[in-house]
């Protein structure tokens, strides 16, 4: 059986729950990090030495990296459905969640740490304004894409939907006016609908 240790309010942890409940493979999520601890003892530190989740141990082989962790789940255990088979179909796969990870989290956590996780008193507008600003051109990129294909690797549903999803769930629940992008709310509906999604994506923030 798989296990994944994470708590669920973690967006990186919700994209590995998804990913493996696509496959269909068993699994025992154990919560850790934040309130939960785990991640600072040196048992945790020596399978993830960055004290972070979620953490994936297959049968013995860990692995960390939220993103990294989804491909392997859909390379080994959903080849030619959430992996795909065709290279460039599986390379656009890839160049979407390399851009969740390096350009769409980085800007919308201003925003996310500061309407949620940072006490009313304490949070800063400007950051708030910064992180709106770096987020709106990236959704504009989204929903054009979404204009033109059914999924974010084409037209079929990949590991590439999952990643990009959990950001949308993040940034469309913050208590703040929100642009209307049509066809994010098209394809986030679909999402939404998924067996393997349901809980996850309406879940509220925390």
């Amino acid at each position: 059986m798989l296990r994944i240790w994470g708590r669920m309010n973690s967006i990186n942890v919700m994209k590995v729950v998804w990913a493996v409940r696509e496959t269909g493979v068993p699994f025992e999520r154990v919560d850790a990090g934040r309130q939960f601890g785990i991640v600072d003892t040196a048992d945790y530190q020596a399978m993830n030495p960055n004290g972070l989740v979620p953490l994936l141990d297959d049968d013995g082989y860990l692995l960390w990296e939220s993103n990294v962790i989804v491909r392997y789940l859909a390379a080994r255990y959903a080849a030619g459905t959430l992996y795909p088979e065709d290279l460039q179909a599986r390379f656009t796969a890839e160049r979407w969640m390399d851009w969740q990870q390096t350009r769409l989290n980085p800007a919308t956590k201003g925003s996310f740490w500061q309407w949620i996780r940072t006490p009313e008193a304490e949070r800063q507008p400007a950051q708030i304004e910064a992180s709106n600003a770096a987020t709106e051109p990236l959704m504009a990129i989204v929903d054009a894409h979404l204009a033109r294909h059914r999924y974010m690797a084409g037209e079929q549903f990949t590991m590439a939907d999952i990643p990009i999803a959990c950001e949308i769930h993040r940034w469309s629940n913050l208590p703040q006016p929100q642009v209307e992008r049509p066809h994010i709310a098209r394809w986030y509906a679909e999402m939404r609908n998924r067996p393997a999604a349901r809980e996850l994506l309406d879940a509220p923030l925390s």
